[in-house]
């Protein structure tokens, strides 16, 4: 594979939503600081993020948004913005527009806090960083076969060919890869979107599918979606047993 081109050092971490299928643990907690493994899940992503080179994080807050800032704010690795949607929810493209003027005009990643991940074989994010290509690319996402994930309800979300472009499911009944929030994109097309409040799925990755310009990468190891308090249950048992087997 060709040398690392220059990778973001600013990322996007969607950490607003109501962590509804969380509950109860959500109740009195916004989802990111659930602690999965000793650990909370932002911290999880932010410490992938900062050994990846990530230098600022733009995180943005709404439910229990003043635990979640006291939260993020203590970390010294690296710096720590806030985008206050404390008013109003904006789903994840419109989020990213709102932050505009604290991520800047380059390129970005993104990511959410909903995903622990067991490695295998390298750093997954350094494979983001050296597939990605803005001449040829708009997007690139880890995506994961199914076999390796856990804690997906949905039948998959894309094809890839022999190249790693991607293929949205769209109406077939199932696709062999699930996607991760987590990768790089050009924010250009979110900051042009006329509405406020929208998706990035719609807004940018469906594009970018039609036009052959979203990629994606599958990185080894055991990728784990944190959506419910069974989720939680098995994370922590998986990251144990991971655990043991590296002290054995």
């Amino acid at each position: 594979m060709s040398a690392p081109r220059t990778a973001p050092k600013t990322a996007m971490v969607l950490a607003a939503g109501m962590g509804t299928r969380m509950r109860p643990l959500t109740d009195n907690c916004p989802k990111p600081l659930i602690s999965v493994g000793g650990k909370a899940l932002i911290d999880h992503l932010l410490d992938r993020l900062v050994a990846a080179g990530v230098e600022r994080a733009v995180v943005n807050v709404h439910a229990h948004a003043d635990m979640m800032e006291a939260h993020v704010r203590k970390r010294r690795d690296l710096d720590v913005l806030i985008s206050d949607e404390r008013a109003k929810l904006l789903e994840t493209g419109g989020a990213i527009k709102k932050a505009r003027a604290l991520l800047g005009e380059e390129p970005i990643w993104t990511a959410n806090t909903d995903y622990i991940w067991l490695e295998e074989g390298g750093g997954a994010l350094d494979l983001v960083k050296r597939t990605w290509d803005p001449a040829r690319m708009d997007v690139v996402m880890i995506v994961i076969p199914k076999a390796r994930t856990s804690g997906f309800e949905t039948p998959g979300d894309f094809f890839s060919d022999d190249n790693g472009v991607l293929t949205f499911r769209g109406d077939a009944p199932e696709a062999p890869l699930h996607c991760f929030g987590v990768g790089i994109i050009d924010p250009s097309i979110l900051y042009a979107w006329p509405e406020e409040k929208f998706s990035t799925k719609f807004s940018l990755w469906l594009p970018a599918c039609d036009q052959k310009r979203m990629y994606g990468v599958q990185p080894g190891g055991f990728w784990m979606q944190i959506g419910d308090p069974e989720a939680k249950v098995f994370a922590e048992a998986r990251l144990a047993q991971s655990v043991g087997a590296a002290l054995s």
